[in-house]
């Protein structure tokens, strides 16, 4: 039966059924069904929205096989999402919506780096990673690799800025896993499973012989399928697969390539690699016009340069504000166009000729403007930094409400510039003033990004009529491709049949036939017929507020988000909080209040707000920012006792270093077990309001500082104003750590090694940055301690005097963001690679030791710093996969503990069996790392301590 002829309330009737099935094989965590979080997971990049009726995380290949079958049986269609950066569409889904685990995510490298094989939920940027030791490369390279992952990048054939149409998914494939719509597992490397798949699906074996020698027997269809693959094209099926190869497991894993899930599940994927050339130089160049641009990439196109981004002048001109740009962007006129160029080699002589050859090949006297070619770093992440700046300049701009949209399409490379006048002909006709154009000129592929709004049938008409002209100039007047690398989705699917002609769509639909004859596999995208399906489900983008307004959903954020396993991501966070605001607008009272309960935990509690997120977001939205905005209110009643607590610290300090040596004793009176179980049973009672106790909490910190600092004073010396946070002050080691030492003792220590005399500041035990009260959300306290610090550590480095070190990253970080006076301030890394390092003679230790860099550190950008003092130490430093943030956030390791433990849930199968330590630069991070880790972390000083010696 045709899942196309089962009625939605028939399929609705069969869910419970299916339900029940998925219960006996998966967890129920595995499991999502309440409509909140099937919201906030349904939502992928593009401006499309369905509401799955059923969401699923699985972990292994065996629970995927499991649900097809029981979907297949039960005649309920399903869709598989790897990171939901897709733009098109066709990551969503109305029925059931299968997402992959991290537990997806194993490479293996094959022949000194020759071929990888990756499951589908690694990320693009962590296989380059792992290849990087052999200086090759996967050869696709969106421009969301730093997200999008490796089952997605394959089933949209994405490629980028480099890899043209010789390096993508088609052309790199070697071998492939494939599970079927019936369940059937296709191992393309095995010449058993490729036996056992001939004997048990012969007729489409046979079917897809006959679809192969009727396309090769074609010879107009056949050179139509030459033509459009000469483009970058990803409109439809790789229908080349039929041209290009003949046996049909060659074909198969070919049309695979760009399926967008509905031929089957790829489970994993073997590419072979291209070379990451060592050498690289950009260069800038800007001419008068487009058709000059163009004659410029005519010249080059057949060169060996490796990339040539054009763009317009409403490119260049919506980036001219931004800071660090050069000053001739901001006087081009909007008749002018830019080429942005790369050329990479082995050898840097090799580089040398290649730029010279392409300067040569270029007409000098049409140069408006132009940055030579250079290796420089910082002059190429300017000239980079302008072309991806772009996007978001537009996203940034837009009006509340309307939606950023980004096409891609692909002309002939003969006629670029009359492709890009057309074009931009019609934004004037349709008045998209603010669109830009931009792309990828070797192959002919230009973005175009404009804003549009679809909240009334005036705007979605404006959009269909747009988008119906924009098909009928690409596809038909100059025959280049609708869908140059971002897949057909839903977006597409009505303009398949103009590109194509009739006779390649219906290869087409035969081809879906063959492989999903029961049509359940992601249906309505790719094959739709249904002409406005590209103007139905759009995406309402309601406005939410100045901190989030300008997101785009694109899911740039989550791989770095440490509740993504366990509640929501950034992009999650941000679409329910729209949703939220847009049922208060509308006065839906009880809707309001039943999202305002849930999201009080999966929005709120659960986020560790530390904003890596913003690193990752094209418009740098910190939603941490909106999570503490939020938390004010939340907080408000207890502003009085944390003023009471901020107006007298010392004394709160003391309260909290008086717990801890009732900690210590009563722990080793009735060891760790029984007051673990005391604990956890009072926490149950008070309904997890008590802090959960763990073995690694720290003792007291007993080291009288002061006067240990006053005993070592010596004139003459260098001089450290030492500001020890309020953290380190009071908590020393946890009970089975052999250096027992606290951290301000051994941060004297190094410090006395180096020939430093330390400045203490004054009424230090009144001192905080600020932090636990900015997490909550009580900005005002958080912002009066801060400024206190600020004047006391004026006034103790004498004016700027002496450099100042605080010895937790978190509170340097702030600090660093706050203070308005000009002090030189330092956490740990930055202070150890300047101030210590100079002098101090390290003998390094043959050992291995894990290592966590503290999202404050990655904030500062010192994590390259950090990684090099721990490597100076020792000769093996492990860096954890995936841990971009422990989320011990503050008190959020004892208060919500769970986030912390999803944050570093794959810690300790990291620690290689020779590691007996790690080490990072935050005390309470250490904490939720030594408890999850199962080895006690202490800071870098601790490291450094062993292995320095005066230098002089």
């Amino acid at each position: 039966m045709s899942a196309n002829v089962v009625s939605s309330q028939s399929q609705t009737n069969r869910y419970p059924l299916l339900l029940e099935r998925l219960k006996s094989q998966l967890e129920p965590e595995q499991i999502i069904t309440d409509s909140t979080r099937r919201l906030a997971y349904g939502t992928d990049a593009s401006f499309y929205r369905l509401i799955p009726e059923l969401i699923l995380r699985l972990d292994t290949l065996e629970q995927v096989i499991f649900t097809i079958k029981q979907c297949r049986e039960l005649v309920i269609p399903y869709t598989f999402r790897a990171a939901g950066t897709s733009l098109s569409g066709q990551a969503i889904s109305d029925s059931v919506l299968i997402t992959l685990s991290d537990k997806w995510r194993s490479h293996q490298i094959l022949d000194k780096g020759e071929r990888i094989t990756l499951q589908p939920g690694v990320i693009g940027s962590d296989a380059n990673q792992y290849l990087a030791p052999f200086q090759r490369k996967i050869g696709p390279d969106p421009a969301s690799i730093n997200a999008c992952k490796i089952g997605g990048i394959a089933a949209n054939n994405a490629s980028g800025m480099c890899c043209g149409t010789a390096q993508n998914s088609y052309q790199t494939i070697d071998n492939m896993k494939i599970v079927f719509y019936d369940g059937t597992l296709l191992d393309t490397a095995s010449s058993d499973s490729i036996e056992q798949f001939y004997q048990s699906h012969p007729a489409l074996i046979a079917q897809l012989s006959t679809l192969v020698n009727q396309t090769q027997a074609n010879s107009e269809l056949s050179q139509l399928i030459k033509h459009k693959y000469r483009l970058k094209n990803t409109t439809g099926y790789a229908l080349n697969a039929l041209v290009d190869y003949h046996a049909p497991i060659d074909v198969i894993k070919h049309l695979m390539i760009g399926s967008e899930g509905t031929l089957g599940f790829i489970a994993e994927v073997t590419y072979r690699t291209v070379i990451e050339h060592s050498h690289k130089a950009s260069c800038l160049i800007v001419f008068a016009n487009i058709e000059q641009a163009s004659q410029a990439v005519t010249a080059l196109a057949k060169t060996e340069i490796a990339a040539i981004e054009m763009m317009d002048g409403r490119a260049m001109r919506s980036v001219a504000d931004k800071a660090g740009m050069p000053d001739f962007i901001a006087e081009l006129d909007l008749e002018a166009a830019a080429l942005l160029m790369e050329c990479r080699a082995t050898e840097h002589e090799e580089l040398v000729t290649q730029c010279e050859r392409v300067m040569a090949l270029l007409n000098q006297d049409q140069m408006l403007h132009s940055i030579p070619f250079t290796s420089d770093a910082k002059t190429v992440d300017t000239l980079w930094g302008i072309r991806k700046g772009m996007f978001p300049a537009v996203g940034a701009v837009r009006e509340v409400g309307t939606t950023v949209i980004i096409e891609d399409v692909s002309f002939p490379i003969e006629q670029l510039a009359q492709g890009v006048r057309d074009l931009q002909t019609l934004f004037d006709k349709y008045h998209y003033s603010e669109a830009i154009i931009f792309g990828h000129a070797l192959a002919g592929n230009l973005h175009f990004v404009f804003t549009q709004a679809f909240d009334d049938e005036k705007e979605i008409a404006r959009y269909g009529a747009f988008m119906q002209d924009v098909a009928e100039l690409v596809a038909v007047k100059y025959q280049g491709s609708l869908k140059a690398e971002h897949g057909t989705g839903r977006n597409m699917a009505p303009f398949i049949e103009l590109e194509w002609g009739e006779e390649g769509y219906r290869l087409m639909q035969a081809i879906k036939a063959l492989f999903d004859p029961e049509g359940l596999l992601n249906p309505g995208v790719i094959i739709n017929d249904d002409q406005t399906a590209h103007l139905k489900n759009l995406k309402p983008m309601p406005a939410a507020g100045p901190l989030v307004n300008r997101c785009i959903e694109c899911g740039f954020c989550e791989a770095v988000c440490p509740s993504r396993g366990i509640t929501l991501t950034p992009r999650q966070r941000i679409v329910l909080y729209r949703e939220l605001q847009r049922r208060r607008r509308e006065n839906d009272t009880e809707g309001a209040k039943s999202l305002e309960k849930e999201f009080d935990y999966l929005g709120i509690e659960t986020c560790a707000a530390t904003g890596l997120c913003a690193q990752r977001c094209p418009v740098e939205i910190n939603t941490g920012a909106l999570i503490k905005q939020l938390r004010t209110a939340k907080y408000r009643r207890y502003t009085s006792i944390a003023r009471w607590t901020s107006e007298h610290f010392s004394t709160t300090t003391k309260l909290v270093n008086a717990s801890l040596k009732a900690n210590q004793i009563t722990t080793s009176l009735i060891r760790t077990k029984a007051v673990g179980a005391i604990t956890s049973g009072m926490r149950r009672v008070s309904l997890d309001t008590i802090p959960k106790w763990i073995p690694e909490l720290p003792t007291a910190n007993r080291f009288p500082l002061t006067q240990e600092v006053q005993a070592m004073h010596q004139e003459g010396k260098k001089r450290v104003v030492y500001m020890p946070s309020c953290a380190s002050r009071n908590m020393g080691q946890q009970q089975d750590n052999p250096d027992q030492r606290p951290i301000t003792q051994v941060v004297l220590s190094v410090l006395n090694k180096a020939g430093y005399d330390v400045i203490l500041p004054a009424a230090l035990n009144d001192t905080c940055c600020g932090i636990p009260y900015d997490s909550k959300g009580m900005t005002e306290i958080a912002t009066q301690k801060a400024q206190q610090l600020e004047a006391i550590l004026w006034q103790a480095s004498e004016q700027g005097r002496y450099p100042v070190l605080m010895d937790m990253s978190p509170c340097a970080k702030r600090s660093i963001e706050l203070f308005h006076m000009p002090l030189e301030l330092y956490e740990q890394v930055g202070f150890i690679t300047r101030y210590l390092l100079p002098y101090l003679t390290i003998e390094q230790k043959d050992e291995t030791i894990m290592l966590h860099i503290t999202c404050s550190t990655q904030h500062l950008g010192l994590a390259k710093e950090m990684r090099q003092i721990a490597e100076k130490c020792v000769s093996h430093v492990v860096l954890p996969e995936h841990i971009t943030c422990c989320a011990w956030a503050g008190d959020k390791g004892f208060v919500t503990p769970e986030l912390n433990a999803a944050a570093v849930a794959t810690l300790k199968e990291q620690v290689p069996a020779d590691c007996h330590r790690g080490f990072s630069n935050s005390r309470t991070c250490e904490i939720g790392l030594s408890h999850h880790s199962g080895i006690p972390y202490q800071s870098l000083f601790y490291l450094l301590d062993e292995v320095a010696k005066p230098r002089f």
